[in-house]
């Protein structure tokens, strides 16, 4: 697989040079300062990968191109929103880039309750909490209805937590669900933003009523209406699984487990409509089995995260190390690298790309402001994890192992 990292322009304090010392292929990037809806235009596409190509990468995927909320709940103006990126994959393709990682999560992107959560050697992962999260939903956020989403258990450890909680805490619960990991992913609230839980309540006001059905109807729209433009252009959909895989805040979720991929696909099924295959945020539901799921949607699977997630007793998860957790990367380094000999014919999907997605916070990463979890020391060390994976699985399978950088 295509070794790659997601980098957020040239702003970003991991620099490209950096990033050619220690084995990048492909960079995961977007035109994050073009508003959401905007058409990117083939200027500005092209200066962000002639930028890239002279350190001696490529632009491999984009990530992310976003999906209006409007296309999402069906506002009034979702056609001219279809309309507007149906013009950014032209233009994405005309400049060479045929692979987009997007979501259809309503309003959230992701979601943690703590960005620091500290690991037994001293690092720290990303980490959520069923009860910190519940707390947020019913005492900050106040949402209607929503002790009724919650268990028995979970409603008494909320009401323990209660006692404990300073304003202090509360803000910082704010900042970990709805700020600090939304903002720099082109997100729908960002760092700065006055009364942000006010805002986020008037995100969520515009889906009420929306049920399952309706939303995966609003994605099958979406996409129907997409796949002309991505026949013409060979362009690559690959939407990225939810995260977390199950229910928050009354919203509903379409991208979770098997019998979701499996909709999806049939509902537009056409090779341009494909699969993010997110091992960390499949691995953070315990119903989801990662490896069968790898072995029966390869075929469809269009860029790779190589992340874990470990599931505490309670339902809690952090991310765990690359060699740890519920996905077995090892396994899926076989399955995807095995896939990725079958696609030589096809120059636009001839590599598969893979970014190790989040890392650990370590040796001073939590000191040099970096976007929550995407560290500069803990994806290093991750990638090399990753990257002995590869090559020893490129081994067993009998294919030239290539290190970036080096002599052979």
């Amino acid at each position: 697989m295509e070794r790659t990292w997601r980098w957020f322009g040239k702003n970003d304090k991991i620099t490209l040079a950096m990033l050619k010392q220690i084995g990048v292929e492909g960079i995961v990037t977007a035109l994050h300062d073009v508003p959401n809806g905007e058409v990117w235009t083939r200027e500005k596409i092209r200066d962000l990968r002639e930028y890239i190509e002279s350190y001696g990468m490529r632009w491999s995927v984009v990530e992310s191109l976003p999906v209006c909320e409007s296309i999402k709940y069906a506002g009034p103006d979702r056609d001219q929103l279809i309309e507007n990126y149906k013009e950014s994959l032209k233009n994405l393709s005309l400049e060479g880039i045929h692979t987009i990682c997007y979501n259809f999560m309503p309003v959230l992107d992701w979601a943690r309750t703590d960005l620091s959560h500290p690991n037994p050697n001293g690092t720290t992962n990303l980490y959520f909490s069923h009860t910190q999260f519940a707390y947020f939903d019913i005492c900050i956020l106040k949402r209607e209805g929503a002790e009724k989403d919650w268990s028995a258990d979970i409603l008494k450890q909320v009401e323990e937590l209660k006692k404990t909680m300073t304003a202090e805490d509360d803000h910082q619960l704010v900042e970990n669900i709805i700020v600090k990991t939304q903002g720099f992913v082109s997100g729908n609230i960002k760092e700065g933003d006055e009364h942000p839980v006010e805002l986020f309540r008037n995100l969520l006001a515009l889906y009420k009523g929306i049920t399952k059905e309706q939303l995966r109807e609003n994605m099958r729209y979406f996409l129907s209406a997409i796949m002309p433009t991505c026949n013409e252009y060979d362009m690559y959909m690959c939407v990225h699984p939810d995260d977390p895989p199950f229910p928050i805040l009354g919203l509903p979720r379409i991208v979770t487990c098997d019998a979701d991929i499996d909709w999806f696909l049939h509902a537009v099924d056409n090779p341009h409509n494909g699969l993010t295959f997110c091992a960390g945020s499949l691995s953070a539901g315990a119903h989801n089995n990662v490896v069968e799921l790898a072995h029966k949607y390869a075929d469809r699977t269009w860029f790779v995260h190589l992340r874990s997630c470990h599931i505490f007793k309670n339902g809690d998860f952090t991310e765990a190390s690359h060699l740890g957790g519920r996905a077995d990367l090892i396994e899926l380094a076989r399955i995807f690298e095995k896939e990725e000999q079958t696609r030589k014919d096809n120059s636009n999907i001839a590599h598969l790309p893979m970014r190790v997605d989040h890392g650990m916070t370590m040796l001073g990463d939590e000191n040099r402001g970096y976007n929550a979890g995407y560290s500069f020391l803990g994806r290093m060390f991750a990638m090399g994890q990753v990257q002995g994976i590869l090559a020893t699985v490129d081994r067993e399978l009998g294919i030239t192992y290539h290190q970036p950088g080096f002599f052979e």
